[in-house]
């Protein structure tokens, strides 16, 4: 080999090197930042068996992708945790009143935690000023979310029961129709309930509106999207939504969608879920038929995307069978590898682009921990830092960094609970 080759191949190398490792300089700017601006996640999904005192719980470094030691260790200063009851087929009174109870068991494992298990750690947060003052102390805020809007029933009253527990917005479907509004799934299915909002799902914004809670548009379908825009006296969210543009899944926000948000004063927190952010090649049939076996002998349901069972799958278990079951997922992708994985960057790529669209004011961040949520470089609360540093790579700045990280997303809740003071006539 001459020397001239292995001087072209050592500063390859040495570019390759440059490319993987991080300006330092560039890496102390983005530290001071994700230092000074609050961080804000949108979407933390929770089992109640990960709260409850006098055994391991959210203070510990559990295996969940979120937990108080994960927040602490990447910095991630607040978080929606989200009170999630799946939607049942069944529109009769007692499936309702099952539902309720499931939801009212969430509502009451984040107040533990506030109350009980980590006050010196994390504080319930109800307003925006709430959430700055909770950070200022050095604390974790601790905000809630309500996915699907099947728990409420067919009683309007429970949409104010559920603001007075703290919910600060709620989503009308979640993966299929509920009594309220049509999901995303419709697409997939060709089926629709109410071709966009039913007549109480209608009723239920107005309530939202007067209560004060954000109405969150990630789940149902782009019918109710618009509808609920039409009607919404506030500005509205998506909670954990990405760029259907970048990856074309239902679950995403079309451009038409994207303006409406902007237009409505909204905000689209961008969430780093694998397949939304990018649409990998499918499983191969192999791994497809071991995951199927995996999720019945855990009794999880079937589904999932591409490299579909992460720790999100394995939230509803209780800790032993999360880590068996954690394990043997391990195994599984060893035995049966999965497609390439969304990065930090791929993720970014959809940040840039509702910026570039929609403008600096009406994009956020989430990631659907715990839901099935994360990509490679954050791929749980520890890793937060990553996004920050990604922006600053990028050339965000501070004041664009903090829009993003939570400002906006705290602008919209507070209007809202502002409208909802009006609307009540206080």
């Amino acid at each position: 080999m001459t020397v001239r080759r292995l001087l072209l191949i050592s500063v390859a190398s040495s570019s390759a090197l440059a490319a993987q490792t991080p300006d330092p300089s560039l890496v102390s700017r983005a530290r001071s930042i994700h230092d000074r601006v609050i961080t804000l996640d949108t979407h933390v999904d929770i089992s109640p068996a990960n709260f409850r005192a006098g055994q391991q719980n959210y203070k510990d470094r559990l295996n969940t992708q979120v937990n108080v030691p994960k927040m602490q260790e990447g910095g991630l200063d607040a978080a929606f945790l989200i009170v999630y009851v799946g939607q049942s087929p069944s529109f009769s009174p007692e499936a309702y009143s099952r539902a309720r109870t499931q939801a009212l068991e969430k509502f009451d494992a984040i107040h533990r935690l506030t109350s009980e298990i980590a006050p010196d750690k994390v504080a319930l947060a109800l307003t925006p000023d709430d959430v700055r003052r909770i950070a200022k102390e050095g604390k974790k805020a601790i905000l809630i979310g309500v996915e699907n809007g099947y728990p409420i029933g067919e009683d309007l009253s429970n949409v104010k029961a559920f603001a007075e527990r703290g919910a600060r917005y709620l989503s009308l479907a979640h993966n299929g129709h509920s009594q309220l509004s049509d999901s995303n799934t419709g697409e997939r299915d060709g089926k629709y309930q109410w071709n966009g909002l039913s007549p109480l799902g209608e009723q239920v914004i107005a309530e939202l509106n007067k209560w004060g809670v954000m109405v969150d548009i990630s789940h149902p379908s782009k019918a109710s999207m618009l509808r609920t825009i039409a009607l919404s006296k506030a500005p509205i969210i998506a909670s954990h939504s990405a760029v259907r543009a970048i990856a074309n899944v239902s679950r995403n926000l079309d451009d038409e969608q994207l303006m409406a948000l902007k237009k409505n004063g909204g905000v689209a927190q961008i969430v780093a879920f694998n397949s939304y952010v990018k649409v990998a090649p499918p499983d191969s049939p192999e791994r497809i038929s071991a995951m199927n076996k995996l999720r019945e002998e855990y009794g999880l349901p079937p589904g999932g995307g591409p490299g579909g069972l992460g720790p999100g799958a394995a939230a509803q278990l209780d800790s032993t069978k999360r880590a068996a079951f954690m394990q043997r997922m391990q195994q599984l992708n060893t035995q049966f590898p999965a497609p390439a994985r969304a990065t930090v960057k791929d993720f970014v790529d959809h940040i840039d682009y509702a910026v570039k669209l929609i403008g600096i004011d009406h994009v956020g961040i989430s990631s659907d921990f715990d839901g099935g949520g994360g990509v490679d470089g954050w791929s749980d609360a520890s890793e937060t830092f990553n996004v920050t540093l990604e922006l600053v790579r990028r050339g965000y700045t501070e004041e664009q960094i903090g829009k993003i990280w939570s400002g906006n997303l705290l602008r919209v809740l507070g209007e809202v609970q502002t409208i909802g003071k009006r609307l009540r006539g206080e």
